[in-house]
Order: C-alpha cells, then structure tokens, then sequence
C-alpha cells in the first residue's frame, strides 16, 4: 500500500457519550477519561493505535463532561503532533451548525461535523470509539479496505454466542463480504463453521468518504432513526447492496492484537483490570512491540516500606505502601497511599486514592482522590456497602468520588 493512502486518512474519534452504564465513575468526567490500567486513560489506547498506524489527523468529538478529558490530551498528546505538517489531534464539542442538538447518536455525531470533512477533504475515514481497549493496525485494515475495494469495511471479532447478543451480529460469505447485520438480535446467528460462536462488530468502522458522507446525510433525514452506525447506518448499507466488509481480527492479526474489550460496564471495567494481573495477561502491557501512550506527571518513585507484601499487582509511580500493609491481586494508580497494616486485595484504585491504617478492602474499584479513614472495612459486609455505596451484580463495591464517610 501506498504510503499516501494513509496521508489521506483520517479518525473521528468518537469520545462524547454519557457513559450511564460507567457511573459512578463517569460522575465527573467523560467515560474515556476514565483511568485504566493503572498510569492510562481508557483514550489513550485507541489514540496510541493511530500513532503506530501513521494516523496523525485526528478530531476527537466530545460533548459531555469533557473538561478532564480535553485536559488531558492537551497536556499528553498534543505535543506529539507536528501541525507544520498537516497533522493535529483536535477535540470538537457539538457545533449545532446542522442542527440545534447535542449529538443525537453515533451517526449523528459525524453528520454534525460534516465540514470537517469538507475542510480536511480526505479519501478515507476511521471512525472510532474512545472507549475500547484493544491493539489494532489501522493501516492493515485500510489495506483489507482497499484489497477489497470496500466503500466501508469493518473490523470485527468472534465471541461466545450466548455473549453476543450484546454486539452487532454478522453474517458473511467466503469474500467477507457481509451480507447480514443485525444489532443485539435477541437470537444471534453463529459462525457456519463454529456454533458456539458468532462474528461480532467491535465498532471500528473505515469509510470511503464519499459513502460515509451519504449514509449520514440519508440517515439524518429518517424520523424513524436512532442515528447510530450499529443501528441504522452499518444495516442500512447492507440492505443496499453497498460493498461493506468485515475485518476478522483474529484472521488478519497475531495474537498479541486479539485482545478487544468495549469498558461499556463497571462488571467489564472490573474484570479487565483482574485480567491484566493475572498470571498471563491476554492483554500484556509491557509488549514494546505496540507500546500504549499516556500522560503522566513526574511523580516519585513507588515504595514499599518495610514488613509491607504486595502480590500480583500493578504498582504505579508515586505510590506508597506502609509498614505491615498487604496488597495482592489489585492496581494501584498513581499517588495511591496504602496505611499501616491494611489489606487490599482484587481491588482497582485509582489516582490519589488514600486508604487509612489497618482498613480491609476486597473486591473494591475506588474512584479519584477518595480518603478511606482508619479501620475502614469494605468489600466483606455487602449489605451493609449497599446502603453506603454502589454494589454491581457481581458484587462489586464502587466507591465514587466525593463520597463522605
């Protein structure tokens, strides 16, 4: 593939949802805020993804409680474009140029931004979730695309059948073709070759510019739309006859790009940070083959004093573990404090999180900047948490910023 057919690409990043299903860590900010991961911002993933792929124009549309977000970016990403030559990553807030609306829907968030494309004028458009955590080659997916000559292709991967009815559902044929797409069919179709899976959208979506700016203007005119690409734009296209394309990643990429997750709950946000330290991450942070970017302050060194045991954990840069305490199977986010004989374990703490002398957390996500006072005990009275706290399905405690003991 020609080099230029990158330098004609370009990413919406879409990065404006309410995150409901998210709060209570999304109270105050914009769901790819949030951290993951210990030092990351869930952005950061699909961002570091267009840097390795050589996609360097990037809009990233925001609309609710962007002010962390947007802080972010321009403090960590920012920098590393060279606006001298064409590249920029810029954050576009509803314009209500079109419409006087915030963004209704997926679709809707394009459309609104069509002189964007107008303005850029380029030959292909990635449209992108800020949500996901995933390693992709946009750049294979763009050659697929053109191998193919799509007009929209699909990146794409397989899960359980009894999972998939939470996803847009695919059928293809021996081209890849799609053929059939159904979002969160109630009865999802398996593969022909595997029932007990089905070919799922991960909602990455590559367009030929032209098609994009059609199917969204055809689809902002329909009254009976939710505005959504999964919804109404992707079947819409197939229904047409349109050359639309899936992108298996497990047949395209090496293992080390399989890993997809869309951190759309507190139950997944939860399970993919127990995921990451597990024996044998299937999502391995430290592969500098595909390097995930961020921003950090220069905090200190971590610490763990003496008599103090920490076990299968991610420990960030300026944390500190006292005398005594005992940390296993969880992540520590950046200038998190852990008291005197205190005991966490399978817990996600995020940035500054202080936890007092001789407190017991089990199985407990706790949100930015929370004080745990001394002797605290959560995570092993859940009737208790419940009238305190939010308590997931799982049984998972969520401790939200603000939060007054």
């Amino acid at each position: 593939m020609k080099h230029d057919f990158v330098e004609q690409t370009l990413a919406m990043v879409l990065a404006g949802g309410v995150g409901e299903r998210l709060y209570p860590l999304t109270k105050v900010k914009a769901k790819p805020a949030v951290p993951f991961g210990g030092i990351y911002r869930i952005i950061d993933f699909t961002l570091s993804n267009c840097l390795h792929s050589g996609i360097r124009r990037i809009f990233v549309l925001t609309q609710h409680k962007s002010l962390p977000l947007d802080r972010h970016l321009w403090l960590g990403w920012s920098s590393l474009f060279r606006t001298e030559l064409g590249e920029f990553l810029t954050t576009v807030p509803p314009q209500q140029r079109l419409v006087r609306e915030w963004y209704r829907g997926t679709a809707d968030a394009v459309f609104q931004n069509i002189d964007l494309l107008s303005h850029e004028r380029p030959k292909f458009v990635f449209i992108l979730a800020g949500d996901h955590v995933y390693r992709m080659d946009y750049q294979a997916m763009l050659r697929f695309h053109l191998e193919k000559n799509a007009e929209a292709t699909i990146a794409c991967t397989t899960v359980p059948v009894e999972d998939a009815s939470r996803f847009g559902v695919m059928e293809v044929d021996e081209t890849d073709r799609i053929i059939g797409f159904e979002e969160k069919p109630p009865q999802p179709k398996s593969l022909p070759d595997d029932p007990s899976r089905a070919l799922v959208s991960m909602g990455i979506y590559l367009f030929n510019t032209e098609t994009l700016v059609r199917a969204v203007i055809h689809d902002a005119k329909r009254t009976d739309s939710d505005h959504d690409f999964g919804k109404n734009v992707i079947p819409t296209l197939v229904q047409q006859g349109a050359r639309v394309f899936a992108f298996n990643i497990h047949k395209e990429f090496p293992p080390l790009f399989h890993y997809w997750q869309d951190i759309g709950t507190l139950n997944s946000y939860y399970n993919a940070h127990m995921e990451l330290v597990s024996p044998n991450p299937s999502f391995p942070l430290h592969d500098e083959s595909w390097a995930i970017r961020t921003y950090l302050p220069p905090f200190p060194p971590a610490v763990l004093k003496c008599n103090a045991v920490a076990k299968c954990c991610l420990i960030s840069p300026g944390c500190v573990i006292e005398k005594g305490a005992i940390v296993e199977n969880s992540v520590l986010s950046p200038g998190v404090h852990i008291g005197k004989g205190a005991i966490i374990r399978n817990c996600v703490l995020l940035h500054h999180v202080h936890v007092g002398d001789e407190c017991h957390l089990e199985r407990v996500i706790v949100d930015e900047d929370v004080m745990i006072p001394k002797g605290e005990q959560i995570g092993l009275d859940l009737d208790r948490d419940r009238r305190r706290f939010m308590v997931t399905d799982q049984d998972i405690v969520v401790v939200p910023v603000g939060v007054v003991f």
